[in-house]
């Protein structure tokens, strides 16, 4: 006789979901805030850009060129270090995403 309120066997998380669905879910479980901080990374170098272009007005109108200057410097410097990350985040994105494409090509 079986209990109607039996525990089923469970089933591997593969069988129940898709595979696009399942895959993208490990991505995001092997590195939860990769988006967070592309969204950082976006709004890091928006802010600067704006700087950046502030800055550079008040360089070419010639006014307090030597404030402006560093400023204009760092928000430069500040752009490229947002776009640096970024592209270092989605290199690494991109390793893990083909190391696993490999390995589950392999089973």
């Amino acid at each position: 006789m079986t209990q109607p309120n039996a525990p089923t066997p469970k089933q591997p998380p593969e069988a129940s979901l898709p595979p696009e669905k399942y895959a993208r879910l490990r991505e995001e479980a092997r590195a939860p805030y990769r988006g967070l901080r592309l969204l950082i990374y976006g709004v890091f170098g928006a802010s600067g850009l704006i700087g950046a272009v502030v800055f550079l007005a008040q360089l070419i109108a010639g006014r307090d060129v030597a404030n402006a200057l560093p400023n204009f410097a760092l928000q430069t410097g500040v752009v490229a270090l947002m776009v640096w990350l970024a592209k270092v985040d989605r290199a690494i994105a991109r390793k893990e995403r083909d190391r696993q494409q490999a390995k589950d090509s392999r089973l």
